[in-house]
């Protein structure tokens, strides 16, 4: 897969956060966000779909995020571009030449 992105299309600045599990003292645990960068990116939309769970309409959006690459990025992690919150659904060294990561990431309802 050739890298369809140019240094020109880094134009989102995003952060991408790790989560930190911390004990609630009553036997669960609390999870915060900690910023671990904060980096250039290309956002492309690759789909939306709806659908009626629980008695209400859910959407689902999903994108392509491409930053340069990086060897910290996992899936576990999330992104954050201004008040918009992308789960990390996977992340693709593109042509296994360490130069961009390209992660299909699904956007959460607020």
């Amino acid at each position: 897969m050739k890298a369809p992105v140019r240094a020109g299309d880094l134009r989102h600045r995003i952060v991408i956060e790790r989560p930190e599990r911390t004990s609630d003292g009553a036997g669960g645990s609390t999870t915060e966000w900690t910023p671990i960068a904060e980096v250039w990116a290309a956002i492309w939309s690759r789909s939306a779909d709806e659908n009626f769970t629980l008695d209400r309409v859910a959407g689902t959006a999903t994108h392509d995020v491409w930053i340069r690459h990086r060897g910290d990025v996992r899936p576990e992690m999330r992104i954050r571009f201004g008040v918009r919150i992308f789960d990390i659904l996977g992340v693709i060294d593109v042509e296994d030449r360490g130069a961009w990561l390209k992660c299909p990431v699904e956007e959460r309802d607020l």
